[in-house]
C-alpha cells in the first residue's frame, strides 16, 4: 500500500455511561448515525462480534474492518484497503480512548479527531 506509517492515540471525556458508549461503538445502527458522512456496508448483525467484517466509505475511499476482538470495554478492528493497520477502542464511564495505527495516504489523526468529536456529540445529544 502506498502511504506513510502513522499512529495516533486520543482520549476524550464524554458525559456518558460505559453502557451508552459500548452501544454506540458496537451497534451498527448507532455507528451509522454518528459516523456520517461515512457510510457502512449493509447486512451487518445487530451487534458487532468477533469475526464480523464490514466496509466503510469516506467518499470513494473504502476501508475494510475485521472485528478482531470484542470485550465489555474494548473493540479492536483490523483495517485494510484505505488503511492497512488497526483501530483499538477502549472506554469506561465518562471516557473513550482511540488508538489508530496504519499505513495510509489519508491523514489519520485528522479523521480520528473528527470521529471522536462526532461520537462525543452523538452521546451528548442522545
Amino acid at each position: 500500500m502506498l502511504g506513510t506509517f502513522q499512529q495516533s492515540h486520543l482520549r476524550i471525556e464524554v458525559e456518558a455511561s460505559e453502557t451508552s458508549i459500548r452501544e454506540a461503538l458496537l451497534s451498527p445502527e448507532q455507528l451509522r448515525q454518528w459516523m456520517a458522512p461515512q457510510s457502512l456496508s449493509q447486512g451487518l448483525p445487530e451487534w458487532l462480534q468477533l469475526g464480523t467484517v464490514f466496509t466503510s466509505w469516506t467518499g470513494p475511499i473504502a476501508i475494510q474492518h475485521h472485528v478482531n476482538e470484542v470485550q465489555s470495554n474494548s473493540l479492536r478492528l483490523l483495517l485494510n484497503q484505505g488503511i492497512d493497520g488497526f483501530h483499538q477502542w477502549q472506554w469506561g464511564d465518562g471516557w473513550v480512548q482511540s488508538s489508530l495505527e496504519g499505513v495510509s495516504p489519508l491523514p489519520l489523526n485528522l479523521g480520528q479527531t473528527f470521529s471522536l468529536w462526532k461520537l462525543k456529540q452523538f452521546l451528548t445529544h442522545r
